[in-house]
């Protein structure tokens, strides 16, 4: 096990510098000069000659790579022009709000597909089975920012029962000590439970707007991969023993259903942590997407590099963690793993 864990680990960082090169040639084939974006259209040439050498725009391309690699391993992300302020600390500011609005996207995808997926796999062929697979084709066809704006028409103005915009009133706001830039936990910290729902009810719409495609695709997922158990010799022979249908289905069929639903939830999740642009750009959510949609239209290089090589990092390891649970959710692959 530790050999594998090693040997991904390897594979990971092999990964990074592929993703590194790729981004770096990415971001210099954007059209337009980034110290004139910077600086604006009335800057002097003396002015624009003097930022492109502090940038290194004026190397060759092959050492502004070397010089940005050698900051890679030394963990120096840069400085952002837009922001002035180190990448690493416009992370630990706006990743926390990507975060939040990840995982709660995550826990309404996941609980919600998955009991869509069930409820299908055990009517199948009757009405839940078509309803179910109805809407899980009609989320995985809606775009986005249709969505998120349909939402915020409907409940925000239509029937005004949601926000439509930031992470919490500017009010209560200003009573929290922001800690670890984790709303619900910092108001949870503070005790002040009215900041806590206040916050809540902001993450309800952007998070159903996520969430919305990575639940349709679980939920077929799902139905899927626990009909092909149902049909399984085993399960025959539970129901033979004598065991309650739901202690069948949860016990026996869920779990070992559970394997590529693993893998998409994996998945999902990093999809989701890169992809959140759209949902925060409509909700006004100030999280990591808007920020990198923020750099990307100033044309700030080190932050686009430094995002979305961060992102990366994310969705390598959460697809590392994945890969570890098969171990827990197949005793084929423990067997396998104590053989060698």
């Amino acid at each position: 096990m530790l050999v594998y864990i090693f040997q991904r680990l390897f594979s990971i960082l092999f990964s990074l510098f592929g993703v590194s090169l790729l981004v770096f040639f990415m971001v210099h084939l954007i059209p337009g000069d980034a110290a004139l974006a910077i600086l604006g259209e009335r800057a002097s040439e003396g002015s624009l000659a003097k930022l492109r050498q502090e940038m290194g725009l004026n190397l060759p391309l092959y050492q502004q790579y070397g010089k940005y690699l050698w900051d890679l391993i030394h963990f120096n992300l840069g400085r952002s022009f837009r922001t002035n302020q180190l990448v690493v600390d416009d992370l630990v500011r706006y990743f926390p709000a990507t975060v939040e609005l990840t995982l709660a996207s995550m826990i309404f995808a996941v609980f919600f597909g998955i009991s869509a997926g069930v409820l299908a796999a055990v009517n199948r062929g009757k009405f839940w089975d078509y309803t179910a697979m109805f809407g899980s084709l009609a989320g995985i066809s809606m775009p986005i920012f249709w969505l998120g704006l349909m939402l915020i028409l409907l409940f925000s103005y239509l029937l005004p029962i949601f926000p439509s915009s930031q992470r919490i009133d500017t009010v209560l706001d200003l009573q929290i000590q922001h800690r670890t830039n984790f709303y619900l936990i910092d108001t949870l910290i503070a005790g002040h439970f009215e900041a806590f729902g206040n916050a809540l009810w902001h993450l309800i719409l952007p998070a159903i707007t996520l969430g919305t495609i990575p639940l349709a695709i679980i939920a077929r997922i799902t139905r899927s991969s626990l009909l092909e158990i149902l049909n399984q010799q085993y399960i025959t022979t539970a129901h033979a023993k004598g065991l309650r249908y739901s202690v069948v289905i949860l016990k026996h069929a869920l779990k070992n259903s559970m394997i590529p639903v693993l893998t998409v939830i994996g998945l999902e999740f990093g999809y989701l942590l890169g992809g959140a642009i759209l949902t925060e750009h409509i909700f006004s959510w100030p999280g990591l997407g808007s920020w990198l949609y923020a750099a990307v239209s100033a044309r700030d290089i080190r932050p686009i590099q430094g995002g979305v090589l961060f992102v990366a990092s994310i969705f390598m390891v959460v697809n590392l963690v994945v890969d570890l649970l098969y171990v827990y959710f197949n005793p084929q692959i423990r067997i396998a793993n104590q053989v060698v």
